[in-house]
């Protein structure tokens, strides 16, 4: 099978509605789409194939699957589950690579999504990381919002001096909301607006954990992972329709407090 053959089912598995890729391949590519693939493998053999094109995967992702920068930019990490709590200490295929961390929801083992998008939906970069790693270490690497300019709205984890002035000195304004035992802080009725609509970046989360599938406990392998994920990326660029907010600019001289 050719390189693009592999992609093309990899990523089709995504936006297939299957919940297992055996299945997938097994009862749907071999048997309804013959005429499209009429060399397919078997499906251990496709499975060795498909983590051995992992990097022309992510290639095709960085140069064709990601947006443009708008000025207006969301920034979140999501936890990415390796399995379920209590199976930590039984977990094998993980080992010595995944780490155990906190969200809001609890804790979890197993890695973190960090990605930027713009107001339109559209991924514009992301990053995988540890666990346990702070979400503003990928905010402060260069290569993470090289492309990023105007402001970017992030969530009260990332609030932070250093961070804020690190961010300014390249040109971008990072707004973040307050914690409960701060004093309140002048803030432009634009931003104090965007910072509300940050919620579509927790629903493009949800698109590629339930819809996409960039989560679940069945990998056998850390490249099956890596490659299930980046798949699970393209598929959502693919969407004719993706999360967005309609935002029109009015020249005002009004200063909001935020609280």
């Amino acid at each position: 099978m050719s390189t693009s053959e592999i992609l093309t089912i990899t990523v089709l598995f995504h936006l297939s509605g299957h919940r297992t890729f055996k299945h997938f391949y097994l009862y749907y590519v071999q048997e309804h789409l013959q005429k499209e693939f009429p060399q397919t493998v078997s499906y251990n053999r496709f499975v060795e194939l498909m983590q051995a094109n992992m990097l022309p995967l992510t290639l095709y992702m960085k140069t064709c699957c990601l947006g443009e920068c708008t000025g207006i930019s969301f920034v979140d990490s999501t936890p990415i589950r390796a399995c379920k709590n209590k199976r930590i200490k039984n977990n094998k295929v993980f080992k010595d690579i995944a780490t155990t961390g906190r969200s809001t929801m609890g804790w979890f083992y197993g890695f973190k999504l960090h990605i930027v998008v713009n107001d339109k939906g559209e991924l514009l970069d992301f990053i995988i990381t540890q666990a346990n790693v702070d979400d503003r270490t990928p905010i402060k690497q260069d290569n993470f919002l090289k492309k990023i300019f105007g402001s970017l709205y992030a969530d009260k984890g990332n609030l932070s001096k250093e961070l804020t002035a690190l961010l300014f000195d390249q040109g971008l304004h990072l707004v973040t909301g307050i914690r409960n035992n701060m004093k309140n802080v002048l803030m432009t009725m634009r931003d104090k607006i965007l910072l509300r609509k940050r919620s579509i970046i927790e629903t493009i989360n949800d698109q590629l954990k339930n819809i996409c599938q960039a989560e679940h406990s069945r990998h056998r392998s850390f490249g099956n992972f890596i490659t299930n994920l980046v798949a699970s990326l393209i598929a959502y660029s693919f969407q004719e329709k993706k999360p967005a907010i309609k935002f029109e600019t009015q020249t005002t001289n009004q200063i909001a407090l935020f609280y």
